[in-house]
């Protein structure tokens, strides 16, 4: 019995309550409406860093359904964030469909008046009164906050960027603050460097060889007065060295006889180490560096710009080969790249001393420049 009490009793004040609705209504006396906030739609903040304790960028983007008038302000809670303090009006950028002319305060001919709060930090966006500026219904903003100035990001987490526009419209969005990820890896470095022989007939810097050679032997041969004799080798190396690679050579001595003649450096007994064209030795009687001599060429035009070309064997390493990156002798054989070609030219007057027995040692070295 008391619940079927307590049922009359709602269903009298529910019917007290229509009545006196109804009455309103007759009578032509206004009804009463309740306002309701919007939410805001496509609101986001997106940072150019979520590294924490860096300072980022930040590009916020929403709309409106309500719209902003004019007078009225975008106020957005950054309190997360450090460093609100130092933003200026010259840190932020505001647009719609257009860029709003932006200062700390309204008064000077701007649009937007901004500034962060002096007792939090929530960023306050007032439309300037004076200007007659408004946001329509449903009009995105992108309010950009980082110039000389910066916000900067708090510890690694997830932290909530409340927002109001105008009279009604609210939102919410959030960032996530992440530690960076390190990603680590190894590649083996690898380097390889042959030499092999090259048959006669073939060129290197605009010189034909007369003979042929062998990874391991340069054989002249016997030499004819008056007659530049050319031979080659070709090199060819292969490495993933970021820098690429050098290849130098050097000769324990010019070639020498046991009995104690030789055949001097290029020209005439001066070492040269710049290249130079090719000439015959100049044969003054007395003076014996200048009865014949040997020089170095090679295809790498880094090196040996001009054609025909040499410098002098040397004890000190001459550079006759070069790249500035890796090669792998497969996407890059071209010579030059991971290949070349290495000549060597003597050439003897009638004046040279005899001997069977003229000889140097040549070394290559190649190394790799990570």
């Amino acid at each position: 019995m008391h619940r079927a009490s307590n049922t009359f009793s709602v269903l009298q004040a529910t019917a007290a309550i229509v009545s006196f609705a109804v009455i309103l209504w007759s009578f032509g006396l206004p009804s009463f409406h309740f306002a309701e906030a919007a939410n805001v739609t496509s609101y986001s903040d997106t940072l150019s860093t979520s590294q924490p304790s860096v300072a980022a960028d930040h590009t916020i983007v929403f709309t409106t359904p309500s719209g902003v008038a004019n007078n009225n302000t975008i106020t957005i809670d950054l309190s997360s964030f450090n460093g609100t303090s130092s933003i200026t009006a010259t840190d932020i950028a505001v647009s719609t469909t257009s860029a709003f002319t932006v200062a700390a305060t309204c008064g000077g001919g701007e649009q937007i008046g901004a500034a962060f709060g002096t007792n939090d930090s929530t960023l306050t966006l007032t439309l300037c009164a004076s200007e007659g500026y408004s946001i329509p219904a449903n009009g995105t903003t992108t309010i950009a906050i980082g110039g000389t100035n910066k916000l900067v990001n708090p510890t690694a987490g997830s932290y909530q960027i409340p927002l109001t526009a105008g009279a009604s419209d609210l939102g919410e969005t959030r960032v996530a603050i992440v530690d960076t990820v390190t990603v680590t890896a190894s590649v083996d470095t690898y380097f390889q460097f042959s030499v092999a022989g090259v048959t006669s007939g073939q060129t290197v810097n605009g010189t034909t060889t007369g003979g042929a050679t062998s990874a391991t032997l340069i054989p002249f041969g016997e030499l004819s007065a008056g007659s530049a004799s050319t031979a080659a080798q070709d090199l060819t190396v292969v490495t993933n060295a970021r820098n690429g690679f050098t290849v130098t050579v050097t000769s324990d001595g010019q070639l020498d006889s046991i009995t104690g003649a030789d055949i001097d450096g290029f020209r005439n007994g001066g070492y040269d180490d710049t290249p130079q064209a090719w000439e015959a030795p100049s044969v003054t009687i007395g003076q014996e560096n200048t009865y014949g001599h040997w020089g170095i060429t090679s295809d790498d035009t880094d090196i040996f710009a001009a054609t025909e070309t040499y410098v002098s064997a040397s004890t000190t390493a001459v550079q006759i080969f070069t790249h500035d990156s890796p090669v792998d002798g497969v996407n890059f054989p071209s010579t030059g790249t991971s290949t070349t070609r290495v000549g060597y030219t003597v050439q003897v007057s009638a004046l040279q001393e005899a001997a069977t027995d003229y000889e140097a040692t040549l070394t290559y070295v190649a190394t790799p420049v990570f």
